[in-house]
C-alpha cells in the first residue's frame, strides 16, 4: 500500500449541470505532484446512484459529457499514481427511486421520509445486490488497471421487507423479535461480503478490496477474509476526536494486515465543501498516522466541475512533503509495546454502540501517561506482552478464564478492574483474587481515601467515585484504599445538597482494590469512570498503582511531554532498530450550538481543533529494552543523541521539538 493516499469524494446531485467540465489532465497531474500524492480513491458511483463512467448497469450522471473516471485514472497512470476505485453500496438514491422496493423498510413499516433531504438506505437482501455486483463486475472489467475497489456505507439494519421478512420464517426465525431480525441481518451481511467480493475478484483474483463501515469492529473476525486491507476512518473534527485513531489503530495493527487511517482536510466531516482544517492540523494527524503504524490516507470532496480545489492541495502537501521523509522509519514497522488492554467487547452480545467505555477509558489513561499499548482481542496472541489490562467489564467464560490462567502462569501480569475477571453467568470471581467479595456496593457514589503511595500528589482526603464498587476485603497483597460509604444515597425520601450525598466520616471496612506481585485490582469501574468524567485525581490513582505495580518492568518512563503529548514504540525488524514516536499538539475545543438572529438554529457539538503547534521539550527517556542499543539519534534528520545506560535501562534526552519527533534506536 501506498503512504500518501487522498479519498477523493464526488457525491454529486442530478441537478447540478457542467459536471466535470473543467478537468484538465495536465493541471490535475501537477496538483497531485506538488500534493506529494501517491494513490488517489476515485469515483465510479456516488451515493445520488450516478455514475462517472460509460456504464451499462447503471445510469451515468445527466450533466456528464464524457467519460470523467476513465480520464482521471489515465491521467494518475502517467506518473504512477495508483487509483482504487470507489462504488457506492449501502446508500444509492438513482436505485431507490426506480426501484423503491429495494430499500430497507423499518419494523414499523417506513422505507424512508421522502421530505428529509438525505439517502437512501438499500436492502442487501433484495434484487438491489445483483444490481450492485453487476455495477462491480462492470468496473473491474472496463478498468483492469484499478489499484482497488471501495465499497461504501457497509450495513444491514433490521430490515422488515418483503425479502427479509420472506427470509426469515424461511429460516425458522420470528421477525416479530429484535434478536432474530439482527440475527437474520448479520446472515444478509454475510452474503453481501461474499458476493461483493466474488465480483471484484472476477477479473482479478488479487484486486485489493476494502468494505467501508466506518468502523473496524473489535472481534468481528469473521468478515476479515472479504477485505484484502483496512482502513480506519477517523475524522477529528467530524465527531471521532483525536483519541479515536489511536485507539483504532492499537486494535487493528495486531490482526496481521496493513491498514491506512483515514482523515480528512475539512473543518468538520465528509460533504463539506469550502471547508479547511489548519496545516497544522493536517501534519499532526499524518504524523499521528505513521507512528501508530499504518500508512496515510485524507479525504477531500471535489467540486462538480472537475478541478482539484488548490488550497487543499496545498495543506495537503505540506503534511505529505513530511510523511515522505519519514516513510523509511515507518515501513513494515510492528508495534513494540508490552502491555495490551484486553477488550471484552463481543460483536454478538453487544447490542449498541460499537465501543465498551472502559476500553476508551483505559486507552485514555494510558495515552495521557505516555504508556505504549496494543488493544487485544479474546482470539489474539497475547504471549509476547508481559502485562493485560481488563478494563472494568471483562468478565469470563471457561475458555477466556483457562487462556487467562496459561498466560498468568507463564508470568504475564494482570490488571482488572470492576466486574473483569467474573464468571460470564455469575458474579463471582473466577480468577484468583486475593479477596474477599461481597457483592455491589449499595451506595452510589462511593468515596475513596487512596493509601498515601497511591494518592495523587494534591489529594490525600476521600475523593468521589461516581460508579458503584464491589464490596471486597483484600486476604493478602497491599490495599489500595480505603472505601468511603454516604450516609444515603440521593433519592426523593432524602438528598443533600445539588448533586450526591457526602461521605460517612469513618471508613467502611472495604478496600478500594488489592495490589499483589501479579494482580492488580480495582474495586471501582475506575477506567469507564474517568471515560465519563475525565477526573485527573483519578488517573494520578490509576498510574501509581500501575506503576508501582510494573515496577522495573515498566517499559517506558518520560519527564518533559505533556499529557497531551503521545507516544509509541515501534520496531522494524529487518533494520535491527526500534523507533520511538513522540507527538504533542495543543487540542482545544471550539465551536458548538449556534443561534443567528433571523437564520436557522443549529445544533452541532464543539469540534476538537489543532490550531497551534507549540515547541514541548526537552523529554528525558528511559526505556527498559531487551536488546544492548549501539545507536540512538533522531530521524530523518540523522543526528545523533548522547545515551547512556543506568539501573539497566537505555536513558537519553530528546531536545525541544514540535508536532512530531522521531528516534532511531538501533540494536
Amino acid at each position: 500500500m501506498r503512504f500518501r493516499q487522498i479519498h477523493l469524494d464526488f457525491h454529486t446531485s442530478p441537478l447540478i449541470p457542467g459536471i466535470g467540465e473543467k478537468f484538465n489532465k495536465k493541471k490535475w497531474q501537477e496538483t497531485l505532484k506538488r500534493a506529494e500524492v501517491d494513490s488517489i480513491t476515485l469515483f465510479a458511483t456516488c451515493h445520488h446512484g450516478y455514475a462517472y463512467y460509460n456504464t451499462r448497469v447503471g445510469a451515468r450522471h445527466p450533466h456528464l459529457s464524457f467519460d470523467l473516471l476513465r480520464a482521471q485514472v489515465d491521467a494518475c497512470a502517467e506518473i504512477g499514481i495508483r487509483t482504487p476505485i470507489y462504488l457506492t453500496a449501502g446508500i444509492n438514491s438513482y436505485a431507490s427511486e426506480i426501484h423503491p422496493e429495494w430499500g430497507e423498510m423499518e419494523p414499523s413499516g417506513k422505507i424512508y421520509d421522502p421530505l428529509f433531504p438525505h439517502f437512501h438506505k438499500m436492502c442487501f437482501n433484495s434484487p438491489y445486490l445483483d444490481f450492485l455486483c453487476d455495477q462491480i463486475r462492470e468496473v473491474v472489467e472496463l478498468l483492469p488497471e484499478a489499484g482497488g475497489i471501495f465499497t461504501d456505507i457497509i450495513h444491514q439494519g433490521q430490515c422488515c421487507c418483503r425479502h427479509c421478512m420472506a427470509g426469515m420464517l424461511k429460516d425458522g426465525l420470528d421477525p416479530r423479535k429484535e434478536e432474530d431480525r439482527r440475527r437474520y441481518a448479520d446472515k444478509v451481511l454475510m452474503n453481501y461480503y461474499r458476493r461483493a467480493a466474488e465480483a471484484a475478484k472476477s477479473k482479478n483474483p488479487d484486486m485489493p478490496i476494502f468494505h467501508n463501515s466506518g468502523h473496524i469492529t473489535i472481534g468481528n473476525r469473521k468478515i476479515l477474509p472479504y477485505f484484502s486491507h483496512l482502513e480506519l476512518e477517523s475524522l477529528p473534527t467530524g465527531g471521532w476526536g483525536y483519541d479515536h485513531y489511536p485507539m483504532s489503530a492499537a486494535y487493528v495493527r495486531n490482526l496481521g494486515m496493513e491498514f491506512l487511517g483515514m482523515t480528512g482536510k475539512f473543518q468538520t466531516t465528509w460533504g463539506e465543501f469550502g471547508g479547511f482544517k489548519h496545516p497544522n492540523a493536517l501534519r499532526y494527524e499524518c504524523a499521528a498516522m505513521i507512528a501508530n503504524g499504518s500508512k496515510c490516507s485524507v479525504g477531500d470532496q471535489l467540486h462538480p466541475c472537475g478541478e482539484l480545489d488548490e488550497s487543499t492541495y496545498e495543506i495537503i502537501g505540506a503534511a505529505y512533503r513530511e510523511v515522505r521523509k519519514k516513510e523509511p522509519w515507518c515501513d513494515g514497522a510492528e508495534s513494540a509495546a508490552s502491555l495490551a488492554i484486553l477488550s471484552g467487547f463481543i460483536p454478538e452480545r453487544q447490542v449498541n454502540g460499537r465501543e465498551l467505555p472502559g476500553d476508551v477509558g483505559a486507552a485514555r489513561v494510558l495515552l495521557e501517561s505516555h504508556v505504549p499499548f496494543d488493544l487485544v482481542d479474546t482470539e489474539m496472541d497475547w504471549s509476547r506482552y508481559r502485562c493485560l489490562l481488563l478494563p472494568d467489564e471483562v468478565r469470563l467464560s471457561p475458555r477466556l478464564r483457562d487462556k487467562l490462567l496459561k498466560f498468568h502462569e507463564n508470568g504475564g501480569k494482570l490488571i482488572l478492574s470492576g466486574v473483569s475477571g467474573m464468571a460470564l453467568d455469575r458474579d463471582e470471581f473466577v480468577l484468583d483474587l486475593p479477596v474477599a467479595h461481597s457483592g455491589v456496593n449499595p451506595f452510589q457514589p462511593d468515596y475513596v481515601k487512596a493509601a498515601e503511595e497511591f494518592a495523587p500528589d494534591y489529594v490525600h482526603t476521600p475523593f468521589v467515585m461516581y460508579l458503584a464498587s464491589q464490596r471486597i476485603r483484600r486476604t493478602g497483597g497491599i490495599s489500595l484504599g480505603d472505601v468511603y460509604d454516604t450516609y444515603f444515597n440521593r433519592t426523593f425520601e432524602h438528598f443533600s445538597s445539588h448533586q450526591h450525598t457526602p461521605n460517612l466520616p469513618e471508613a467502611s471496612g472495604y478496600d478500594a482494590g488489592v495490589l499483589t506481585e501479579d494482580i492488580l485490582y480495582f474495586a471501582h469501574p475506575v477506567f469507564s469512570i474517568y471515560r465519563a468524567y475525565g477526573e485527573v485525581a483519578l488517573k494520578e490513582y490509576i498510574m501509581k498503582a500501575i506503576r508501582r505495580f510494573l515496577g522495573d518492568e515498566m517499559q517506558l518512563n518520560l519527564c518533559g511531554l505533556p499529557s497531551q503529548g503521545r507516544v509509541t514504540l515501534m520496531k522494524q525488524k529487518k533494520e535491527s532498530r526500534y523507533v520511538l514516536h513522540l507527538l504533542y499538539a495543543n487540542t482545544i475545543l471550539r465551536g458548538g450550538v449556534v443561534n443567528l438572529s433571523g437564520g436557522t438554529t443549529t445544533g452541532r457539538a464543539a469540534i476538537e481543533v489543532i490550531e497551534d503547534l507549540n515547541p514541548t521539550g526537552p523529554v528525558e527517556v528511559r526505556l527498559n529494552m531487551p536488546e544492548t542499543i549501539r545507536s540512538v539519534r533522531l530521524v530523518p534528520e540523522g543526528k545523533p543523541l548522547n545515551f547512556s545506560y543506568r539501573d539497566g535501562k537505555l536513558s537519553f534526552e530528546v531536545p525541544e521539538f514540535s508536532c512530531h519527533s522521531m528516534v532511531e534506536l538501533a540494536f
